[in-house]
C-alpha cells in the first residue's frame, strides 16, 4: 500500500544559486510520494528559467508565479494547489537530509500526532556554521508557555497534517517578519498533539541577502505583536499563567533584544525597541539610562553614544 502524498511548499525569490539543488533535494528524499509546489515571487534572476526547465522533466513539480509579494502570500498560493494529506515547507535556499521527510512521517504516524518536528542547523555563508540544535520535547511541558517564549522551530523543520493547516487558514500576513512564529503559535491553539524527532534533519542557509530575519527591530516588534495577539485570542489556554509571568513572556524579550542591539551598535534597532519598551511600562528605573536617550532624534542619539564611547 502506497504512503500518502506529502506536498512540499516552496517560495522562490532570486534563488538561482540554490533552487536547482533544493529541488533535487526534495525529489531525492527516501520518502518518494512527494509533490513540490514552487511559487516564483517575481524573481529578476535566472530562477524562473531554472524552475520551468525543471518542471518540464518532472510531473511532480508544479511552478506558479506571482508578483513580488513575499514568502507568506507565496506559501498561501501554493497551499491552494496542494493535493497532499501532509504538508512540509522548504525555502528555495535551504535543504534537508535525504531521510528527513521519511523520519518525520514515521514519527508522526507512530505517535498518531498532528505534527512532527526535528532539529536543525544554521549554515553561515562565508562564516562559521552555528552548532546543530535539537529542540526540547515540547509535548511533555506547557506548550503555550514555551511557544510564547520564542518561535519553537524554523519553517522547514516540521511535517504537519493538511487538516491542521486548513484549520488556521494558512499564513497570516499582518506581522510580516514573524509569520513563521505566528503560524506555529496559532497551530498550538488548534492542537498540542505533536512529536519530536531528536535528530538534526533540516538546514537553513544564512546568507543575509535581503532575508526577512535580517531586519532586527521589525522582527522583534512583529514577534511581540504575535505574542500579544495569541494571549488576547486564547485566554483559556494561558489562564494558568500568572499575570507577572505573562508580562515577562510578552514584554521581556523586548528589553533583551534592545540591549543586544545596543551593544552591537545597531542603534536603529535599539532606538525603536527602547521607545516601544517605554510605552509598555515593563521596565525599571535602572533602565532609564537606556530608554531616555532613545527619545532623541537618531542623529543625536548616535552622537551621544559615540560621545559616551570616548569617555
Amino acid at each position: 500500500m502506497s504512503k500518502p502524498l506529502i506536498s512540499v511548499i516552496m517560495p522562490c525569490y532570486n534563488a538561482e544559486a540554490y533552487v536547482e539543488q533544493t529541488i533535487a533535494n526534495v525529489f531525492q528524499q527516501t520518502y518518494s510520494n512527494v509533490e513540490l509546489i514552487v511559487v516564483d515571487d517575481g524573481s529578476t534572476d535566472r530562477g524562473p528559467t531554472i524552475l520551468l526547465e525543471s518542471a518540464r522533466n518532472n510531473p511532480a513539480l508544479t511552478v506558479l508565479e506571482q508578483a513580488n509579494s513575499g514568502p507568506y502570500p507565496a506559501r498561501n498560493l501554493a497551499l491552494q494547489h496542494a493535493k497532499g494529506e501532509f504538508i512540509a515547507f522548504l525555502d528555495a535556499d535551504d535543504y534537508w537530509t535525504s531521510d528527513c521527510l521519511e523520519k518525520l512521517y514515521n514519527a508522526l504516524v507512530k505517535a498518531e500526532a498532528d505534527l512532527s518536528y526535528c532539529g536543525w542547523q544554521n549554515i553561515i555563508e562565508n562564516g562559521q556554521d552555528r552548532p546543530p540544535y535539537v529542540p526540547p520535547v515540547y509535548e511533555h511541558g506547557n506548550i503555550h508557555e514555551a511557544f510564547l517564549e520564542s518561535c519553537p522551530w524554523p519553517i522547514h523543520a516540521v511535517l504537519t497534517r493538511r487538516t491542521i493547516v486548513d484549520k488556521i487558514g494558512g499564513f497570516s500576513t499582518r506581522c510580516f517578519s514573524a509569520m513563521d512564529y505566528d503560524f506555529w503559535i496559532r497551530i498550538s491553539a488548534v492542537t498540542q498533539n505533536i512529536v519530536r524527532v531528536p535528530e538534526v534533519l533540516a538546514f537553513y542557509r544564512w546568507h543575509n541577502h535581503g532575508q526577512i530575519s535580517s531586519v532586527k527591530w521589525r522582527q522583534v516588534l512583529d514577534a511581540w505583536q504575535v505574542r500579544k495577539d495569541f494571549i488576547a485570542k486564547n485566554p483559556l489556554l494561558i489562564c494558568q499563567l500568572e499575570l507577572s509571568k505573562l508580562n515577562q513572556l510578552t514584554h521581556g524579550p523586548l528589553m533583551k533584544q534592545a540591549r543586544e542591539a545596543f551593544w552591537k551598535r545597531d542603534l536603529v534597532s535599539a532606538q525603536k525597541l527602547f521607545r516601544t519598551i517605554l510605552i509598555t511600562f515593563y521596565w525599571e528605573l535602572s533602565d532609564l539610562k537606556y530608554l531616555l536617550p532613545a527619545l532623541l532624534p537618531l542623529p543625536l542619539y548616535r552622537q551621544l553614544v559615540r560621545h559616551l564611547e570616548k569617555n
